[in-house]
């Protein structure tokens, strides 16, 4: 095996390294939330700077082989997509910090119940970070194609939670600050499913050199 195919293995692995640390903090900031639990949505928190660790090494390795192989044709956009991927995790892994801190605000709120668009949208988003990382293992374009078509649900039940959000408020002012909590992990976990989207476009562009970020077709 050439040095630099090695290299691009290597930085394979540590992508996947950090999508699984990126997964793995984003289902446990789901726990922490249903579980209205302050200590494992603490966990979550105190998690995120082994992943800014992560995000830099990534960065580096991908700086690294630019500067001593100068990759060309798919072994380029590889690189170029790892470091585009590596942006998008590190965001994920903040705004799972996000939705533990929001829900650490939420706990003193116990009869403040989840809507269920709401919960139906951590199975959503949960699915879609998942996808976007098989199919990175897997350079699947089919699947990233798949996965764009999924963002739209969670974007519906995104619109959803502002309707229940505007009719929580009339109907219970005393508790605008939860309801707005709780609006606010809607946004949290839409944007994270744009990030999944990001990365199967990353993956369309890897395999078949398509720009497809500003739109795609079926």
């Amino acid at each position: 095996m050439k040095h630099l195919e090695r290299e691009l293995e290597a930085l394979k692995r540590k992508i996947l390294d950090m999508g699984s640390l990126v997964e793995a903090a984003l289902e446990a900031a789901v726990d922490a939330l249903l579980q209205r639990s302050t200590s494992a949505a603490q966990a979550v928190v105190d998690g995120d700077s082994v992943i800014d660790a992560k995000e830099i090494e990534v960065e580096e390795e991908c700086l690294k082989i630019l500067a001593l192989h100068q990759p060309v044709a798919q072994d380029l956009r590889f690189v170029v997509a790892v470091l585009k991927v590596n942006n998008d995790l590190e965001r994920m892994a903040d705004l799972a910090q996000n939705i533990a801190q929001r829900t650490m605000a939420l706990v003193p709120s116990q009869d403040a119940a989840m809507p269920t668009e709401l919960k139906e949208m951590t199975t959503q988003v949960r699915a879609m970070v998942s996808r976007s990382l098989d199919a990175l293992v897997r350079l699947d374009s089919a699947a990233a194609r798949d996965l764009l078509r999924a963002d739209e649900s969670v974007d519906r039940l995104h619109e959803q939670m502002y309707r229940w959000f505007q009719n929580q408020v009339v109907a219970s002012t005393d508790r605008v600050e939860a309801w707005i909590h709780l609006l606010s992990i809607s946004r949290y976990l839409e944007r994270i499913a744009d990030l999944s989207t990001n990365i199967a476009e990353d993956i369309i562009f890897t395999v078949e050199g398509e720009v497809v970020r500003h739109g795609w077709e079926e």
